[in-house]
């Protein structure tokens, strides 16, 4: 049998007893699965497997990476980071350090809880960003111990490759990155000026127009989603988006604070454009308000916010329910895309993938697009592997969230 006829082989065992056994089976279907490809394992199943060190650093633009050892050499990567806060999130993943220390890293599901519940306050954006950043490592050590891609942990490869936008503003920003590959893009509302609660008849043609160019330039083959950020009052979000509807954005995302559900459900009843939310919303429990609500259709998760790779695909199993799609909120470095790009492999209803990063000057292997989509990476874990040597001169930094304030009156303006 060639390498690669086994490699594929071992792959389709794994996929199959767990599409086959479903969620709450992983404990039974794991040993099977261990039986069947520690043979071609980098340890044996019954080898003693511990943590041994977490290590991080800050990398530039404003990431945090971590790396958590075993005893064995294999390393696990991770981003447990909440922008602007990355030395609050080193500090909260070194209090979770001495609970990890010795332990077995191959139990995800099991120290996900342990660290979750034994918080007691829980929940937050601090405690879940710095789980979220061990969750992923975690499973980068258990793909890489059985030597398999971290979808063939989660059932299987549910497509061969993952669509993927970038971010455009202008339309010569939207042919760029045409000719780079891409065929999805997100932009912002233009503005001349700060928003103001209630927006007067020419700034909301003046977004709308903008938004015309950049559909122009890309014409209807391409999708455009628009950022609101939660910048814009609901009042306005309701003119703006209808003066977007000709335009037909892929979704409008934020369309109003994600701390009212309910103002944003109301939104939502009010225009056939998809409303997408998700990105400063945590754990299953905050996404089941937006489903219950019917507030978004398109949820984005962030799995280095809401609690990792295992919380996610619980999300997007919630999300399958109500026929939402899930589209992973990611405005950071690669190891958060390789996490995404695992996560998009392995659920039915994934819709796109954000990127500001392939990992060139990041990654011995960034990723490629091509008419649009990425290959899903055939290594195992996370499939990617850090270029030190170009990493050492992007080691360290201080960025801070903006300060910004309204130049008519002073008063703090959304960001």
């Amino acid at each position: 049998m060639t390498k690669m006829s086994t490699r594929l082989g071992r792959r389709s065992v794994v996929a199959g007893l767990f599409a086959s056994l479903g969620w709450k089976a992983f404990g039974r279907a794991e040993a099977a699965v261990q039986q069947t490809v520690g043979k071609d394992a980098p340890i044996q199943p019954k080898d003693k497997l511990q943590i041994t060190k977490l290590e991080m650093f800050l990398v530039k633009p404003r990431w945090l990476f971590l790396k958590i050892h075993t005893n064995a050499g294999i390393v696990g990567l991770g981003e447990p980071i909440l922008e602007g806060r990355a030395r609050t999130c080193m500090e909260a993943v070194r209090e979770i350090e001495p609970y990890l220390i010795g332990k077995d890293p191959r139990q995800v599901v099991h120290h996900w809880q342990a660290i979750y519940r034994h918080a007691f306050y829980r929940g937050g954006e601090i405690l879940t960003s710095a789980l979220s950043g061990i969750d992923i490592a975690l499973w980068d050590i258990k793909g890489k111990a059985l030597g398999v891609p971290i979808y063939e942990l989660l059932g299987g490869p549910t497509r061969n490759r993952v669509r993927v936008y970038a971010h455009a503003r202008t339309p010569e920003q939207i042919k760029a990155g045409i000719a780079r590959g891409f065929k999805a893009f997100k932009t912002g509302p233009a503005t001349r000026r700060p928003a103001r609660y209630v927006e007067t008849p020419a700034q909301v043609q003046y977004a709308a127009e903008k938004f015309a160019e950049l559909r122009k330039a890309a014409g209807n083959d391409v999708d455009i989603a628009i950022d609101f950020h939660g910048a814009i009052s609901p009042a306005t979000a309701k003119l703006l988006i209808k003066a977007l509807e000709p335009y037909q954005p892929m979704f409008v995302e934020e369309p109003c604070l994600h701390q009212n559900h309910d103002v944003m459900a109301e939104i939502a009843r009010g225009t056939h454009l998809p409303i997408a939310t998700g990105e400063r919303v945590f754990t299953k429990w905050g996404f089941r308000e937006v489903l219950e609500k019917r507030a978004a259709t398109i949820l984005q998760p962030d799995l280095c916010h809401a609690g990792g790779i295992t919380e996610v695909r619980l999300i997007a199993g919630m999300a399958e329910a109500y026929y939402a799609a899930i589209a992973p909120h990611n405005p950071l470095g690669p190891i958060s895309l390789a996490a995404g790009i695992q996560i998009a492999a392995s659920i039915p209803n994934f819709l796109v993938q954000e990127q500001v990063t392939l990992g060139e000057g990041y990654l011995k292997k960034p990723f490629v697009v091509r008419d649009g989509f990425v290959d899903i990476p055939t290594g195992p874990g996370l499939g990617i592997e850090l270029d030190e040597n170009a990493l050492a001169d992007k080691i360290g930094h201080d960025w801070r969230n903006p300060e910004t304030y309204d130049p008519d009156d002073g008063s703090v303006v959304d960001w």
